[in-house]
């Protein structure tokens, strides 16, 4: 696809969206002063603060769906430069989705009303999650992939009461019930 080594190419993306989520006033990490590895806040103030978090599933997913998109829109391009495109489309993704504007949405439409948008550390994690979603649907192929994408919605439903599509489905067109029956859960 080019000369530039992939792995130099993917640094650029993730620099060059540090930039951008910087420049969008994002702190680099929780405005509480430390930094975990895990925090199992979803809904809260610790929510999208730490580098990975229950929404780290959904972004593992967001890997799976554009590895079978990839594949299937771009099949003669390298695995490699296909992960470099998910990682660039996850980069992308995470500096629209600290924008103003769909961090407004998530709090008007989801049952995310403390929802303040992601720490540069908490974008970091949910890219490299992306990328490892990526890499494990490569790896089991499209059936056992799918396999397991049904299997971590599911547990994501009835653990946090949120996952991709519902995600998704929530910010797109909000359903009362819905946000009625997240809201409960926390």
């Amino acid at each position: 696809m080019s000369r530039t080594p992939p792995w130099l190419a993917m640094a650029a993306v993730l620099a060059g969206g540090v930039y951008q989520l910087r420049q969008q006033g994002r702190l680099w990490w929780c405005s509480c002063d430390y930094v975990l590895l895990w925090t199992n806040a979803y809904w809260g103030r610790n929510t999208s603060q730490h580098f990975l978090d229950p929404a780290s599933f959904t972004h593992l997913l967001h890997g799976f769906a554009l590895c079978g998109l990839l594949a299937w829109a771009v099949p003669r391009v390298s695995v490699v430069w296909r992960l470099w495109m998910a990682v660039s489309i996850e980069v992308l993704w995470e500096v629209l989705e600290n924008s103003p504007f769909v961090i407004q949405r998530y709090r008007e439409g989801t049952a995310a009303f403390g929802y303040h948008g992601d720490t540069v550390v908490n974008s970091a994690g949910d890219v490299l999650s992306c990328a490892v979603g990526f890499l494990v649907a490569r790896r089991l192929g499209f059936r056992r992939a799918l396999a397991v994408f049904v299997a971590v919605e599911v547990a994501l439903a009835v653990w946090i009461r949120d996952g991709l599509l519902l995600n998704v489905l929530m910010l797109i067109y909000p359903i009362d019930a819905i946000e009625a029956w997240q809201a409960a859960g926390h």
